[in-house]
C-alpha cells in the first residue's frame, strides 16, 4: 500500500511540475534481467539510438527518480532505467549489497539488451556503482556521469567514522532518513517533493538499506573509492550541486579524464528539483563524452592507416 501511495504522490508531483513523463512518453518496454547471483533486475527501455543512456538511482531509491529525464533523452538515445537489486521492483535476496554486485546488475541488463555502447548516469551511491561497472565492462561503457556524487573520491573514512554515520539509521531508520532528506534538500523545497523522497527512501527494508549504506561508504574506508579509477580510461563527468563542496583538485589526481558541471541553487536531487535545467546540463555532459569517443575513433582510424 505504501508503494502505491508513493507512486500516486509522485505522479501528482511531476504533473504539477509540467513533466507528465509517464503520460507523454509511456514506457515502451519492461524487462527482467538475471544478475550473476540470480537476482532479478527490473528495468525499462524507452527510445532508440546507437548509444544507450543507462540511469542508475542512488541509495534506498528506485528508477522512478529519473522520470523527468525519460521523455527528454529518449528522443535521441535509448534510455534505460534500472531498479538495482534490493530496490524498487527488483528482487531482495542478496546477502551483501556491494558496489561490484550492483555493477553486475547493470552488466546483466546490458547483456540482455545487447548494448555495445553505453553511457552510465549514476546518482549519489550510483556514482560508485557506475565506476565499478565501467571497470567491469571497458568495451561497453564509453563514459560515466555522476550526479551529485564523488565530491572527493579519495576522502578517507575510518571504521569508527562509518559506524558513527550509520548509527542514526540503525537506531531509528525512519527518523534517520527524514533527517538525511531534510538536510539534502533546500529549505524552500516543494512539500510534495520532500514527502515523496522521504517516504520512498524510508519505505526500504531497514536491514537491506543499512547493508547497502555500509558497503557504499565502506569504499572510503578501504580506499576502493579512488583505486577503482586506476582501471577506468573513459571520460568521468560530474554534474554536481554545491550543497556539499566538490574537491576537483583531489579528484583529478585519481581520475584520468575528469570534468565537472555545476547545477546552481539545487540540493542533492537536481533531477527532481530542477528537471529542465538539469536535463540541459546533463545533455551537455553526454555530448562531452561522445565528443571524446569521436576523437578517439578518428585517432584509431589514422593509426590503422
Amino acid at each position: 500500500m505504501k508503494r502505491f501511495i508513493l507512486t500516486v504522490t509522485f505522479l501528482v508531483f511531476i504533473s504539477l511540475n509540467g513533466a507528465n513523463a509517464l503520460e507523454n512518453n509511456p514506457v515502451s518496454k519492461f524487462g527482467i534481467a538475471i544478475s550473476n547471483d540470480a537476482e532479478q533486475i527490473a528495468y525499462s527501455v524507452n527510445g532508440s539510438g546507437k548509444t544507450a543512456l543507462i540511469f542508475i538511482h542512488g541509495w534506498s531509491l528506485d528508477s522512478r527518480l529519473w522520470q523527468n529525464q525519460i521523455d527528454y533523452f529518449s528522443e535521441e538515445y535509448q534510455v534505460i532505467t534500472i531498479d538495482l537489486a534490493g530496490h524498487g521492483n527488483s528482487s531482495f535476496n542478496r546477502e551483501e549489497y556491494t558496489m561490484v554486485s550492483f555493477a553486475n546488475d547493470i552488466k546483466a541488463v546490458i547483456e540482455k539488451e545487447r548494448i555495445d555502447s553505453a553511457i552510465l548516469v549514476g546518482h549519489s551511491m550510483g556514482g560508485g556503482i557506475i565506476a565499478e561497472a565501467a571497470k567491469l565492462m571497458p568495451n561497453k561503457v564509453i563514459g560515466i556521469i555522476g550526479v551529485d556524487t564523488s565530491q572527493n573520491v579519495a576522502l578517507k573514512f575510518s571504521q569508527d567514522d562509518l559506524d558513527l554515520m550509520t548509527k542514526p539509521f540503525e537506531d531509528d531508520f525512519q527518523s534517520g532518513i527524514a533527517a538525511f532528506v531534510k538536510d539534502s534538500l533546500p529549505k524552500n523545497v516543494e512539500p510534495e517533493l520532500l514527502y515523496w523522497v522521504r517516504e520512498d527512501m524510508a519505505s526500504a527494508p531497514k536491514d537491506i538499506a543499512i547493508n547497502q549504506f555500509r558497503n557504499y561508504l565502506g569504499q572510503y574506508v578501504s580506499g576502493e573509492s579512488y583505486r577503482v579509477y586506476e582501471s577506468i580510461n573513459v571520460p568521468v563527468v560530474l554534474v554536481n550541486a554545491r550543497l556539499w563542496p566538490t574537491n576537483s583538485a583531489e579528484n583529478k589526481k585519481h581520475i584520468k579524464d575528469y570534468s565537472i558541471y555545476y547545477i546552481e541553487e539545487s540540493g542533492h536531487f537536481p533531477m527532481l528539483e530542477k528537471p529542465h535545467e538539469f536535463n540541459k546540463i546533463l545533455f551537455e555532459a553526454v555530448k562531452s563524452v561522445k565528443s571524446v569517443k569521436s576523437v578517439k575513433s578518428v585517432k584509431s582510424v589514422k593509426s590503422v592507416k
